[in-house]
């Protein structure tokens, strides 16, 4: 985000417990009640591998990508957060440096920031969310590592298949806006293989293209795909 002065939204912070505690329940999005919010562009980073955290951030409009970049530069996308959901809160906890990247995975993407001293401080006065931030720890790491076991057991295919069923979710079920590079990142492949897959599915009457949204029409052919 470039030299954009960070200050914590105190609303957000106030609203920890929702995430944290009452099951990740979502608040609506009202903007006046966000007095310091960041719109970013697409690929704008948000945080990157190697830098000390200043602070967290919530999701409340729009996709983040987080992301690993390859030893031929080219980024891995290992997870896609959605709005309610907020990031970089592990490097907060570890005090250690990011070991991912984030940027916004589209236009319009819109977050909040915490500091670190403001997070810390709410943490160590709430022995409830020191508690599920524990169990938070441990469920996303057995979910990771559950992800990365079937991503390498399935076929670019089902990989592919895999993407746009996360992303049809992700989208409340309307139309995926995503760029080609930033789902074959996702996917794990090349941009022109996963092109040619695409207008097989849409040869298929599995999905419609227009641009480069997509749009899913055959929903249960997809998870078939997925796990053939």
């Amino acid at each position: 985000m470039g030299s954009t002065a960070l200050q914590s939204c105190q609303f957000c912070l106030s609203k920890l417990d929702l995430f944290f505690i009452d099951n990740k329940k979502s608040i609506a999005y009202n903007a006046d009640e966000h007095s310091f919010s960041i719109l970013l562009k697409r690929n704008e980073v948000i945080f990157s591998e190697g830098k000390y955290p200043k602070g967290i951030f919530q999701v409340h409009k729009g996709l983040v990508k987080i992301f690993k970049y390859g030893k031929d530069g080219k980024e891995q996308i290992i997870q896609i957060c959605k709005a309610g959901e907020i990031i970089g809160f592990r490097a907060v906890l570890s005090e250690n440096p990011y070991n991912v990247n984030a940027a916004a995975l589209e236009d319009n993407t819109e977050i909040c920031f915490i500091s670190s001293r403001d997070f810390n401080h709410y943490k160590n006065s709430n022995l409830q969310l020191q508690n599920r931030l524990i169990q938070e720890l441990s469920t996303e790491l057995q979910e990771w590592a559950d992800f990365v076991t079937d991503m390498t057991q399935r076929t670019v295919r089902q990989r592919t298949a895999l993407a746009l069923i996360f992303l049809h979710e992700a989208y409340d079920e309307k139309e995926i806006n995503v760029a080609r590079e930033d789902l074959a990142n996702m996917v794990g492949t090349a941009t022109e293989s996963l092109i040619r897959l695409i207008n097989e599915f849409k040869k298929d009457s599995i999905i419609t293209v227009s641009a480069r949204k997509i749009q899913i029409l055959d929903f249960s052919a997809l998870k078939r795909i997925a796990e053939d």
